[in-house]
């Protein structure tokens, strides 16, 4: 059983990344969506044999990174895309634009469900189009799709859902049945369904994940998934997503691309996604999966211990942990005093849409030892 453990802090501090540049180094950075793992090994010897080769030309018009991925999504989703129906980019992010501007047209309201990944409000408007809030609910013991809301939304005239699934920042993996009643309402009101599938692969074993072209014929003929290694793996610097369709129809959106769209994929970043995609890198994955749930649970033990007032639940995937702070008192935005005074570098909640106010996204995966110090730093904050 293959353990994967970050690296030493010593070490991380020598990376250039924006994790580890951003702030001076009495800072803990854990605010960025980067991990403080090693590479997998499947990558690295991938990565070494392309730079030992001078293997850094354009990537080729044929290459292996669809069937690749197709290949990992039948052995982590029980899902077999067609390969033949997926074109790459660069990333998720200019996979959504592309997209977005292609079935949207210029001023047409597109749906999103915040609290979520702040660039979603800035990528709607890069494509054109205007944002549309749905807010989560919020049971009281998850988070899930406000599909009244939705359906509302359809009917007034929005065209389209960037989905988020799993979601950013809370961790929530939507199951298949909000999904099929998604894929049922946009398919009822002629609307898109573009789904964020990055986190897929970070999903816990004991919550599964399904994409969402799997669910039904409906999400087959509305939908558009964009998915990448960059998360799971730790490799967005290298630039490699792929946009993928389940439909002839929909699959003609992503064919009519320009060709400049799919040339802006990295070279490494192709090959460390097929290395990533590979049977190779499963063992390292799992034990990734592995870490993260012990992190997650060693967040919990934490805040119960030093931050009794804060709010968390445990994610369905990920390594993002979504903390509500307003029981400290400590503002709007509780993260500006956190890095002031505690010298630990958190994301702004309210980034995330009014939703958010007063709470901070903590990012775990790192050591044991870091997120340890970062919570007893904060902790020394109550009181004072």
């Amino acid at each position: 059983m293959l353990e994967v453990k970050a690296l030493p802090l010593s070490e991380l501090r020598r990376r250039t990344s924006e994790k580890w540049r951003e702030y001076p180094e009495d800072v803990l950075p854990l605010f960025v969506a980067e991990t403080d793992f090693p590479l997998a090994p499947e990558i690295t010897a991938s990565l070494q044999r392309a730079l030992d080769l001078g293997d850094t030309g354009y990537i080729a018009s044929r290459t292996p990174l669809k069937e690749a991925y197709a290949a990992f999504a039948e052995r982590r989703f029980g899902w077999a895309p067609d390969p033949s129906l997926m074109r790459s980019t660069a990333d998720v992010s200019m996979g959504i634009v592309e997209i977005l501007r292609r079935v949207t047209q210029p001023g047409e309201r597109v749906v999103v469900t915040p609290p979520v990944y702040p660039p979603f409000y800035d990528l709607v408007a890069e494509a054109g189009a205007e944002v549309e809030r749905v807010p989560l609910r919020d049971t009281g013991t998850r988070w899930e799709l406000d599909l009244d809301g939705i359906r509302a939304a359809f009917d007034d005239g929005a065209t389209a859902i960037l989905h988020c699934n799993p979601h950013n920042p809370t961790g929530t993996v939507h199951d298949r049945d909000a999904l099929a009643a998604l894929a049922d309402l946009a398919a009822e009101f002629g609307a898109a369904v573009v789904s964020d599938e990055i986190h897929a692969p970070l999903a816990q074993p004991g919550t599964g994940f399904t994409p969402f072209l799997a669910v039904n014929d409906a999400a087959r003929r509305v939908g558009y998934a964009v998915v990448s290694a960059s998360k799971a793996f730790n490799l967005a610097g290298l630039k490699c997503a792929l946009m993928v369709a389940a439909d002839e129809t929909t699959y003609a959106v992503l064919r009519d691309l320009p060709i400049e769209v799919v040339w802006r994929t990295g070279q490494f970043g192709l090959i460390a996604a097929v290395a990533a995609f590979s049977e190779e890198s499963d063992d390292w994955l799992d034990g990734l999966l592995r870490t993260l749930d012990q992190n997650r649970i060693l967040l919990e033990d934490l805040l119960v211990r030093h931050l009794p007032g804060a709010r968390y639940r445990l994610p369905d995937a990920g390594y993002l942990a979504w903390i509500d702070l307003r029981p400290l008192g400590w503002g709007d935005n509780p993260s500006r005093r956190i890095l002031r005074e505690a010298k630990v570098a958190l994301h702004n909640g309210s980034a995330f849409g009014d939703e958010g106010t007063g709470f901070a996204r903590l990012n775990f995966g790192t050591s044991p030892e870091i997120l340890t110090e970062a919570i007893e730093r904060i902790a020394a904050l109550v009181g004072r």
